[in-house]
């Protein structure tokens, strides 16, 4: 979900580049959940027919300025699986949110259409807050 919302507001947010993997995806990719679709479809965001889960790879430590967790649990997966020449900057995706009473995304998989509405208006509320492009490595510094 988030990968096509970002995709979606790309050039306002100054990304140049998105893509979403998984710590403990599949190594087999996997179509989106239909409720994931669903959502992104009623609030007028495509994500590609192709498109299939993926594990994290050692190359995307290199390839991306910066990686994100939907939670601490991912976030510390990530840490473990990153190399120690990478200069990636990892962070909680909701990292300097204020006012939403969380700093984690839940995973929406294993309850109903509801939860994956409810992360939707985590991920759009991230994008209405994203940092400057300017300060965007600055915000998503550890603290």
């Amino acid at each position: 979900m988030a990968e096509a919302v970002l995709r979606g507001h790309a050039a306002r947010l100054g990304l140049s580049q998105v893509a979403s993997a998984g710590v403990w995806a599949s190594s087999r990719g996997q179509d989106a959940d239909r409720r994931t679709v669903q959502a992104l479809q009623a609030r007028g965001y495509g994500l590609d027919r192709r498109w299939r889960s993926r594990r994290v790879r050692t190359e995307d430590f290199d390839d991306f300025d910066l990686l994100l967790a939907m939670d601490r649990d991912v976030l510390r997966g990530l840490e473990a699986q990153r190399p120690a020449r990478s200069p990636a900057r990892l962070a909680l995706f909701l990292q300097g949110m204020t006012g939403l009473g969380r700093d984690e995304v839940p995973d929406p998989y294993f309850g109903t259409a509801e939860g994956f509405e409810r992360v939707l208006d985590l991920i759009e509320a991230r994008t209405q807050a994203w940092p400057a492009p300017a300060a965007l490595m600055r915000h998503f510094t550890p603290d």
